[in-house]
């Protein structure tokens, strides 16, 4: 008899050692968890922040090759701003047919997008206006060398 009692002892003994995780184990695996996914959360937006920012600087970097190609075929007046979003007015080049589709990563449509051609001899200065939710020069058009993503800036209100 007292054998059968030390094998139940035995058996309830493993029982209780195999208990499962308590409420407090739980609640610090959730928290840490929790802290992880925050963390990612921070890290993505950033990246989806930049991903934007270098779209629009591919865009206006497309716009000044379409300019450079207009350029190449086309004699070009001091100043001549070649738009790429609506008409152009008399006196300015139209550049939608060069570069389709243009939309604004961070909204819908680019309320400005300019090239501003200016000659100098045989050479020529290409300098890019494109407003939209967040801008590249809203004032004051960027130059093609300083095209980069610390060059967009929140739009200010004008």
């Amino acid at each position: 008899m007292v054998e059968k009692l030390k094998m139940i002892w035995q058996d309830a003994k493993q029982l209780k050692d195999e208990r499962g995780l308590t409420l407090v184990e739980l609640l610090v695996v959730v928290v840490i968890l929790g802290i992880i996914a925050a963390i990612a959360v921070v890290a993505i937006g950033g990246i989806i922040e930049n991903s934007k920012k270098d779209a629009m600087v591919a865009d206006a970097k497309q716009m000044v090759s379409a300019a450079k190609l207009y350029t190449a075929s086309n004699p070009v007046d001091a100043n001549t701003t070649m738009k790429f979003v609506g008409t152009a007015a008399s006196g300015e080049a139209d550049g939608s047919s060069y570069v389709d589709n243009l939309k604004d990563p961070f909204g819908t449509d680019y309320s400005k997008a300019n090239v501003i051609i200016k000659p100098s001899g045989n050479k020529y200065t290409y300098e890019v206006q494109l407003v939209g939710d967040k801008a590249i020069g809203q004032t004051t058009p960027i130059a093609e060398s300083s095209l980069d993503k610390d060059s967009i800036k929140e739009k200010s209100t004008e």
